[in-house]
């Protein structure tokens, strides 16, 4: 779309939207408990989880790949 294809400028959005996504949970998280809400923080805590092991999984990638591997 920006007319500059790079392979490790997508891995590196993929890492950092993991990661934007994993805070922002924090305080889904953060506000379901204050209301009691267990269910929904619980489900919250999950998908943190998820973005968190995404992230590894793409920094692991990109750093392979930069390091020439």
């Amino acid at each position: 779309m920006t007319g500059t294809p790079d392979k490790d400028y997508n891995l590196i959005w993929y890492v950092e939207a993991c990661l934007s996504n994993a805070l922002r949970l924090e305080g889904c998280i953060q506000y379901a408990e204050r209301e009691k809400d267990s269910e929904v923080a619980d489900l919250f805590r999950k998908a943190q989880a998820d973005s968190r092991k995404g992230a590894e999984l793409g920094k692991n990638l990109l750093r392979a790949r930069l390091d020439g591997g």
